[in-house]
C-alpha cells in the first residue's frame, strides 16, 4: 500500500534567548492511504508541532527545519511557500485545535468553505457554495442552508468544529491532519465529533493523522499510535500493540493515568514528575528522571528503537 505521508529525520529548533531549542528531534513516520495514525503525549511533546511541520507552516514561524516530509509523494521541505500554500487546503487538510480562532469571525460560514473550492479548484463562486451547502449535510450539521449564512460566532462549538472539517475535507484531500479538535467540546460533543471523524474517513478513504493526550480517544479512532515525549517518538506500533500491551515506560505510566469504569475504589495513579526542559535536556533517556524503571545507562545514553514484535518498536534499554 503506497504512503500518504513519510516522515524521515525530522528536526525542527525554534529560537530562544539561549539560541535554537530543539522541539522536534529525529522524527521518523509513514502513514499509508486510508489509515488512521494517533500521536500520544503530554502537552509540550512536540505532537502539534510535528503537524504543522507537514505543511510547512513552523517555517513560516521562524522555526529552524531540516529533514524530509514527503506528501504523496511530494517534498514539501523542497517547496517553495506559493507550492506549500497550494498544497494546503488542496491535497492535506487540516483541523485546527481551536475552531474559534481558526475561522475567520466577520465572514459567513458558506463563504469561508465556498472560499477554499475557488482557491484550489478553480470553482465559480456559486459551484462552491452548492459544494458548501453539500459539506455541511456531510458533516451532519442540521439547517444546513441556513447555516451557510450564519457568522462563527452564531454557532456552537460542536457545530464549529464540523465546520472546521467541512472546510478541511472541501478538496477532498487524500491526507488529513486533526491537531486535537475535540480538546475544547465537552464529553458528548466530542464523542459525536468522533464518530462523525471515523465515519468520514472510512467514507472517503483518507488517510489520517490525529493529534491527542486522550488515550480513550487515540483507542477510538486509530488504526496506529504513536507516542512522543520530549520531542522524540518513544514507541510506535498498531492500536492494538500500543494501548493494550505497551512497551516503554511512558506509555505504560500515561495508560495508568487513565480513570477508568468500574475502579471506582482504586487510587489514581501518579505520573510523577514534569516533561523535562528542551533547552537543558537529561543526558540518556529524556524520561529517566520520571521512569521508575531506569537503571545505569538510561542516564548516560540515549536508547535506540528496539523491535518487540512485528510492527511493534520502543525506544527502551529495558
Amino acid at each position: 500500500m503506497s504512503a500518504a505521508l513519510e516522515v524521515s529525520g525530522l528536526e525542527v529548533a525554534y529560537r530562544a534567548a539561549r539560541g535554537f531549542v530543539p522541539v522536534v528531534r529525529g522524527v521518523d513516520l509513514s502513514l499509508a492511504k486510508g489509515r488512521v495514525l494517533a500521536l500520544l503525549g503530554e502537552s509540550g511533546s512536540g505532537k502539534s508541532v510535528t503537524l504543522r511541520s507537514v505543511v510547512g507552516l513552523t517555517a513560516r514561524e521562524g522555526a529552524r527545519v531540516s529533514g524530509r516530509v514527503r506528501v504523496l509523494g511530494q517534498n514539501v521541505l523542497a517547496m517553495d511557500s506559493r507550492r506549500q500554500l497550494d498544497l494546503r487546503g488542496s491535497q492535506v487538510g487540516f483541523v485546527f485545535q481551536e475552531p474559534m480562532t481558526a475561522l475567520d469571525p466577520v465572514f459567513r460560514v458558506g463563504d469561508q468553505i465556498a472560499e477554499v473550492l475557488v482557491r484550489h479548484r478553480g470553482a465559480t463562486w456559486a459551484e462552491g457554495m452548492a459544494r458548501a451547502r453539500a459539506l455541511l449535510d456531510l458533516v451532519q450539521i442540521p439547517a444546513a442552508a441556513q447555516r451557510l449564512r450564519a457568522y462563527p460566532s452564531e454557532l456552537s462549538g460542536g457545530l464549529r468544529q464540523r465546520v472546521m472539517i467541512a472546510i478541511a475535507l472541501a478538496c477532498d484531500p487524500p491526507l488529513l491532519l486533526a491537531d486535537e479538535p475535540t480538546t475544547a467540546l465537552d464529553a458528548t460533543v466530542q464523542i459525536q465529533v468522533l464518530l462523525l471523524l471515523r465515519d468520514l474517513q472510512k467514507q472517503l478513504g483518507t488517510a489520517v493523522v490525529f493529534v491527542t493526550h486522550d488515550l480513550g480517544v487515540a483507542a477510538e479512532i486509530a488504526d496506529e499510535v504513536a507516542v512522543m515525549y520530549a520531542g522524540r517518538m518513544v514507541e510506535r506500533g498498531t492500536a492494538e500493540q500500543v494501548l493494550l500491551a505497551p512497551e516503554h515506560p511512558y506509555t505504560r505510566a500515561l495508560l495508568g493515568c487513565v480513570v477508568r469504569g468500574g475502579y471506582a475504589e482504586a487510587p489514581l495513579v501518579e505520573l510523577a514528575g514534569s516533561p523535562p526542559d528542551l533547552a537543558r535536556l537529561p543526558p540518556g533517556c529524556s524520561f529517566a528522571p520520571r521512569c521508575l524503571s531506569a537503571f545505569g545507562p538510561c542516564g548516560t545514553t540515549e536508547p535506540e528503537e528496539r523491535a518487540r514484535k512485528a510492527g511493534h518498536w520502543a525506544r527502551c534499554h529495558l
